[in-house]
């Protein structure tokens, strides 16, 4: 069922994964949610992986939980509890956290590929990539608070730093719906695009052109940034850049760029 839920295909080193529940616009039942998670799992540590593009089969990224999830919710019970997977050993701990949580984690970039609606628990599944590329129309919000819920997949704790503590706050608090257009403005996407997913698949595969151990270690400091002081900040920074000067891929890029001539590098072991 998990695989059903979530398709992975990689090609050329870029991983183009797919929620696959089109006919109920993606929703996140307990299979969705154990097939994110294995799926982002398992991407953690396949060989020549260098880029992501997150998206979702038929018109929609996810419209968020499925209804069966809030019907329970009246007897209060939580469907995610139910979710039988490995032990948590990032901070994300809660299935529903994981489910989103898991592509930040990744050590390559991930891109969200959005269209249609991008609703609660699906906004932040979104919100767990490093990039997000939006329809014009797409419809995104915070919509927890319309079933009397906060934010409890990360999205209290991401949406502040994309938004501003008072956008998000405004945004969780009225659970409105907005364009991709306003998302842009906000901060909530990097860019639109009309056919967002084939605008993902060409920057991934842009990416996957760059010198993997730069990329990666691009994203974790540019991670870092706000969540450290300083100090640290900048002492990473340094860290990563006395390991990349001089080491094979970086003598590569260097020696392709000036012989003009597409660069073949090495993926990290």
């Amino acid at each position: 069922m998990t695989e059903q839920r979530v398709t992975v295909t990689i090609t050329d080193g870029v991983a183009d994964v797919r929620l696959n529940r089109p006919e109920k616009r993606n929703a996140l039942d307990n299979a969705m949610f154990a097939g994110l998670i294995t799926a982002g799992e398992r991407l953690k540590s396949e060989p020549g992986v260098r880029a992501v593009v997150l998206s979702g089969e038929g018109p929609d990224f996810c419209a968020g939980l499925d209804f069966g999830a809030f019907q329970a919710m009246r007897d209060g019970e939580r469907l995610s509890l139910q979710v039988d997977l490995p032990p948590a050993e990032g901070p994300a701990r809660a299935t529903g956290q994981r489910a989103a949580y898991v592509w930040a984690e990744l050590p390559v970039p991930v891109i969200a590929a959005v269209t249609g609606n991008a609703l609660g628990g699906g906004l932040q599944i979104a919100l767990g990539a490093d990039i997000r590329i939006v329809a014009p129309d797409a419809r995104m919000s915070v919509l927890e608070i319309r079933w009397g819920l906060i934010p409890d997949m990360t999205g209290s704790q991401l949406l502040p730093e994309l938004v501003g503590r008072d956008a998000a706050k405004e945004l969780t608090f009225s659970g409105r719906v907005v364009s991709g257009e306003e998302a842009v403005a906000l901060g909530l996407a990097t860019r639109i695009d009309p056919d967002p997913r084939r605008a993902a698949l060409e920057l991934a595969r842009g990416i996957a052109a760059r010198s993997p151990h730069a990329i990666r270690a691009a994203k974790r400091l540019l991670d870092l940034a706000g969540r450290v002081d300083l100090a640290a900040g900048f002492a990473a920074e340094q860290k990563e850049i006395g390991a990349l000067i001089g080491s094979p891929n970086q003598v590569e890029a260097v020696a392709a760029e000036f012989g003009k001539r597409p660069p073949q590098f090495a993926d990290p072991a």
